[in-house]
């Protein structure tokens, strides 16, 4: 067995051998090897945050060696170690490593894990090497705990654009293999020099040799010319089989090997294709109009070079760019003949040198610039004009004997791409220059498929981008724009002073829960129901009725099936369908076991393998399952009311009257640490509990917020002058609603370590605020007084 399809630790990556990478079973039921289990960071007593799937499981005091191997695993090991390693030196524990959980899937690392190369099997001189990404230092900063080669690439592959990541991946499905006329792609190699990620493919020895052959052909020379031109045809056809377009080509692109044949270097053309955008972007800029002068200009650079390109392939560019052509609209769509266009040039260019390069920038700068001025008369003529030139000079070379060359070249250079002729085409009149029609009987050509729905031009894809630098201030541009259309939206507001709101009247006691999901507002009240608002225009669409006490809690599952879930004082657990038409009756509805001595459901969440978790008045934390309402776990400790509970990263958290916060771990319901038992317990109950990402917010009886990131508490404050009720946390934006009937909002910044609050702005309200959601720029609030209100930027 390849040591590839061995098992591997997800954080080193390293095929487990049971002697330096040792396979240990953590409780959550993943597999992490024992060297990297020293070093991962101890946020929690006796607790540590699997690396697999981010959920928080115990640690044993005696560290990994405790913990049970994989012996499944274990077995998978060939006899023998066939590659020895030195055994890893066993670090003591760290606490405060910074580590963060790989960020990609078994599955993403499965797709792409064998087309990396390792970082000491590439010779820079020996393949041809096409930057796709960079990757960080990976510790360089001195901590201890590094990330390994594979893991810099893999989070490479895993930020880049799901666009560009397509592409390569298509690059590398079809390439990875022998393919005709073709060079290898060998894969994805990272340089740890200059933190580049490349693709990697074969280069051939002896290199390229067109340049120096230019305009030698003669007649004579005929079948030479015939062989190579038959290769070169061979070549860009294998590309079209895989789906894909050049739409340019240059001398550069066609390698020859040790035996005389023609390769074409996927690489060299992905290259070419960014030379190409880098001479588009120095024409002109983004709005303006380029004319005759600039159209020719661009198109000798390009000859200087030996790199061509077709028209409509050119256009395209422009218009990426923002740059326009004067007097010009031509629309002709990318097609795979307009590889046989490029084929042509460089057939035409190699016979005629020099001669060919003067009379083609002429006739290109008249067809793009002319080609819509409703002179069809004129480009007309000037096409004839150029071909009869055209088939002079191939003429004067070979002769009468190829006059069919001719014709199926000039009608490559047709401008419309739909007639002109396929590069098969060219390929069999060239091939008639080699073996006679009468003889070739035994040699059929199969497999190239020209469906014009799946051709992907490689010139104007994601692989083809001018540089590393400009996506980035794209993606950084996209990211500005994001926040200035969400979360800034309601903070704009604040700080500017044009904040509005739109009040959804209909509830006949005070609001409890609120919820967003499935382009609904959900509000839950006392007066035992919970209304459907439209996101829309906020208007009233439903309302749910059933429950026979006060509905204390609502949320929202927005999945395939969406859900609306509300909790009652009885202890009633209702699911709701959000389907239109809404339905009278619930999906589903149960109670929990029922007790005078406690108030039912307080708190309600929700995870995401479809379970929903209740905090009730028995002390209790209870999982049930969503598909059939059966209790699957309860979680036990608390000394008082369970007041409110969040679900994040495999961590329940629950607040409760006792004044603590206790995390739960989701995989088997094992007490992970509590959280304020220093506190006063007078003063410190628990009222709301937020959780995004490493931060945690809890809300307190006395006015108070405090702030845990990474589980360790980084600031405590007091912002209100009463009982705060509701908290919502979106990102570092973070909104309070109190006793004091105010809302605040706040900016959450600084690291892990130290954490600063900017106050952004307060709402003076009529009443005592009781449930908060923030979404997409707006903010939900519900009231004592019984009303939901929709604050707004008032723009």
């Amino acid at each position: 067995m390849e040591s590839q399809d061995l098992p591997e630790c997800p954080v080193c990556l390293q095929p487990y051998d049971g002697e330096c990478t040792i396979p240990r079973v953590l409780a959550c039921g993943h597999t992490v090897c024992e060297s990297c289990l020293l070093n991962l960071p101890k946020k929690l007593p006796g607790a540590i945050r699997c690396p697999a799937c981010t959920v928080l499981v115990k640690y044993p005091p005696e560290g990994p060696t405790t913990l049970p191997k994989n012996i499944d695993l274990l077995r998978l090991i060939p006899g023998g170690s066939e590659n020895p390693r030195k055994p890893v030196n066993k670090s003591k524990n760290v606490s405060n490593l910074p580590f963060l959980p790989r960020s990609w899937s078994d599955e993403f690392y499965s797709n792409w894990k064998s087309y990396l190369l390792r970082d000491d099997t590439v010779e820079r001189d020996q393949v041809s090497l096409l930057p796709v990404g960079s990757f960080s230092s990976g510790g360089e900063d001195g901590s201890l705990f590094k990330a390994g080669y594979l893991v810099r690439v893999m989070d490479c592959l895993r930020e880049m654009k799901e666009e560009e990541r397509g592409e390569l991946g298509l690059v590398l499905r079809a390439f990875t293999k022998q393919n005709c006329r073709i060079c290898r792609v060998l894969g994805l190699w990272g340089d740890l020099g200059d933190g580049v990620l490349y693709l990697a493919s074969e280069k051939q020895k002896r290199g390229n040799f067109l340049d120096k052959n230019l305009g030698c052909f003669e007649k004579e020379g005929v079948f030479n010319f015939a062989l190579m031109g038959m290769e070169m045809c061979e070549a860009v056809i294998s590309l079209h089989k895989e789906g894909l377009i050049a739409g340019c080509l240059s001398f550069s692109c066609f390698q020859l090997d040790d035996f005389g044949h023609i390769y074409l270097d996927l690489i060299e053309v992905l290259l070419t294709g960014r030379g190409i955008q880098d001479v588009v972007a120095n024409v002109g800029f983004s709005g303006k109009k380029i004319g005759d002068g600039e159209i020719r200009m661009l198109f000798k650079d390009l000859l200087k070079r030996d790199v061509f390109v077709c028209p409509e392939v050119l256009l395209k560019l422009l218009e990426k760019e923002g740059t326009g052509v004067e007097c010009c609209s031509l629309k002709y769509p990318i097609r795979y003949s307009s590889d046989a266009w490029l084929l042509s040039c460089i057939l035409l260019r190699i016979v005629n040198g020099d001669v060919f390069s003067d009379e083609w920038v002429e006739y290109m700068c008249h067809i793009i610039v002319k080609g819509s001025e409703n002179s069809e008369i004129d480009c007309s003529s000037v096409y004839t004009s150029s071909m009869e030139k055209v088939s002079s000079l191939l003429g004067t070379k070979f002769g009468a004997e190829c006059v069919s060359l001719q014709q199926i070249l000039c009608k490559c250079l047709d401008l419309d791409p739909e007639s002109r002729s396929l590069v098969v085409d060219v390929w069999k009149c060239i091939r008639e220059l080699v073996i006679r029609p009468q003889f070739d009987k035994m040699v059929k050509l199969y497999g190239a498929s020209y469906d014009e729905n799946v051709g992907r031009c490689m010139v104007v894809g994601k692989l083809c981008l001018l540089s590393r630098e400009r996506t980035e201030t794209q993606e950084k541009d996209e990211l500005q724009g994001k926040e200035a259309n969400g979360a800034t939206d309601m903070v704009n507001g604040l700080t500017e002073g044009r904040i509005k709101w739109k009040d959804l009247q209909g509830h006949l006691d005070c609001v409890t829960g609120l919820a967003v999901g499935g382009g609904y507002l959900f509000s839950s009240s006392f007066d035992k129901s919970v209304k459907v608002w439209s996101l829309q225009d906020y208007s009233h669409v439903h309302t749910f009725r059933g429950h026979e006490h006060k509905v204390m809690a609502v949320v929202c599952v927005d999945e395939e099936q969406p859900l609306c879930i509300s909790g009652d004082s009885g202890g009633g657990i209702f699911l709701w369908s959000i389907n239109i038409p809404f339905g009278q009756e619930p999906l589903k509805k149960w109670y929990e076991e029922k007790d005078w001595r406690y108030s039912g459901i307080h708190a309600l969440a929700v995870s995401e393998n479809g379970y929903l978790y209740t905090g009730s008045g028995d002390k209790l934390i209870k999982e049930w399952s969503l598909r059939d309402g059966t209790l699957s776990g309860t979680m036990t400790g608390h000394k008082s009311v369970v007041s409110a509970i969040a679900v994040n990263n495999g961590v329940l958290y629950s607040g409760s009257w006792d004044g603590t916060v206790r995390l739960w771990s989701l995989s088997d319901h094992s007490l992970l640490t509590v959280l304020g038992e220093d506190m006063p317990r007078a003063v410190s109950t628990v009222l709301s509990l937020a959780a995004d990402q490493h931060t945690l917010i809890a809300t307190y009886e006395n006015g108070s917020v405090k702030i845990w990131r990474h589980d360790v508490l980084r600031k405590s404050m007091q912002i209100h002058n009463g009982a705060i009720f509701t908290v919502s946390l979106d990102g570092k934006w973070l909104f309070t609603g109190s006793w004091d009937r105010t809302i605040k909002a706040q900016e959450l910044a600084g690291d892990d370590v130290e954490v600063d609050v900017r106050h952004i702005g307060s709402i003076p309200c009529d009443s005592v605020i009781t449930a908060l959601s923030y979404s997409e720029g707006k903010l939900f609030v519900g009231f004592g007084d019984r009303t939901v209100k929709v604050y707004y930027h008032g723009k």
